[in-house]
């Protein structure tokens, strides 16, 4: 598809969000349910009062609901930001709300603060863990892709504190493995994988990929594709992390995309040209009438795997914002490459990481790529 030096693509408008996809931090992101503190003694502190009786407060939090809604990030933040303030500083709703928006914004040193600041207020060792586990979390994301010592050493030191307050704390848990991955401790982090493996169910979505690791830790280290699963056109369930042994490719688009449909022919004969290959295609639609959309998968005979992704949820973990665009997924779900705009070479780079899969594994059986 290499045939255009200016690519074309569709934008969307809105504000670029960090997507943070080291291993399955997306996926993992929140604590355990609350349900589980009911097990703490009760805190010895005194009682707080209750700032949903104040009027101000009340607002500020509304305020900063709506303007969340909105993708109005910066200023929610101000108006969570307001509403602890009136609370006294001290306020876990609104600091909560807070570190969310901080992390998803990629203000991962101001989360650190916010993450303090919760654990400072921990009334019971259940909520000290989950702010102990956000701390670790802001720090690993403040340090990014670098490897560096005294970041993940301060991460580890977070997420240990918060698996002695909570053995249970599956984040922490699953997080404290990446870690100590990437400080090439690879006995400890296959550990840690087997204990966060322990504490969730094979239904987890972070089951599959915590086994892999717990397998072979040193798969943490690489840049892995964020795990998913969704329900296609067919009713089918597609789960990323259960295309062992195959590659995928994720092809965004859309019916009233100009160059998407420019495209399209050349997906379709990927489709025909690799049928019967360790191959599977997942289209990802950004339509939002869902009549259009299934009647112009039919029309173009688009079999293979099909979603309609109309709340941009998809999209946001894989930070596109703009189409057609173009992941590939090596068959250890190792993100191998991003493409934008018509003229990608997706045929090269797929015909490569085939011919690796089906070396590793030449048993893998053909999986449906949209023909028989």
């Amino acid at each position: 598809m290499n045939r255009s030096s200016s690519p074309l693509v569709c934008q969307v408008a809105g504000i670029v969000i960090v997507a943070i996809c080291f291993g399955s931090i997306a996926m993992i992101a929140q604590e355990p349910a609350a349900s589980s503190a009911t097990t703490i003694p009760a805190t010895t502190q005194p009682t707080e009062p209750d700032p949903s009786a104040n009027p101000k407060y009340v607002n500020a939090m509304a305020d900063g609901k709506k303007l969340e809604h909105d993708r109005q990030y910066v200023f929610a933040i101000d108006a969570y930001k307001k509403a602890n303030k009136i609370a006294g500083g001290k306020d876990r709703s609104s600091l909560n709300k807070l570190f969310d928006l901080q992390m998803k914004t990629g203000g991962f040193k101001d989360a650190i603060g916010t993450a303090s600041i919760l654990e400072g207020i921990a009334r019971n060792p259940f909520e000290k863990s989950g702010a102990e586990g956000a701390r670790g979390r802001a720090i690993y994301g403040e340090m990014g892709d670098k490897n560096k010592a005294d970041k993940l050493e301060a991460a580890d030191a977070a997420f240990k504190a918060a698996i002695a307050d909570n053995p249970k704390n599956v984040t922490a848990l699953y997080m404290d493995g990446l870690v100590l991955a990437r400080l090439n401790q690879m006995d400890a982090a296959g550990e840690r994988f087997k204990q966060c493996l322990s504490c969730i169910g094979p239904n987890d979505p972070v089951y599959t990929r915590a086994e892999h690791f717990a397998q072979n830790p040193a798969l943490s280290t690489a840049k892995m594709a964020p795990p998913f699963t969704v329900v296609a056109l067919d009713g089918s369930k597609f789960n990323l992390d259960e295309m062992g042994g195959r590659v995928v490719l994720i092809d965004f688009w859309a019916t009233w995309c100009g160059p998407c449909n420019e495209e399209l022919p050349h997906i379709q004969k990927i489709a025909k040209e690799f049928a019967g290959q360790p191959l599977v295609i997942i289209s990802v639609s950004w339509d939002r009438d869902e009549a259009k959309w299934k009647e112009f998968v039919n029309k173009h005979e688009m079999t293979w795997v099909q979603y309609r992704d109309a709340d941009h949820e998809l999209s946001k973990r894989f930070d596109v914002n703009a189409i057609p665009h173009y992941f590939t997924i090596d068959a250890d779900g190792v993100l191998t490459a991003e493409m934008m705009g018509s003229g990608s070479d997706v045929e090269g780079k797929l015909k490569k990481l085939i011919a690796k899969a089906k070396a590793a594994k030449p048993a893998v059986a053909s999986v449906v790529t949209g023909s028989e």
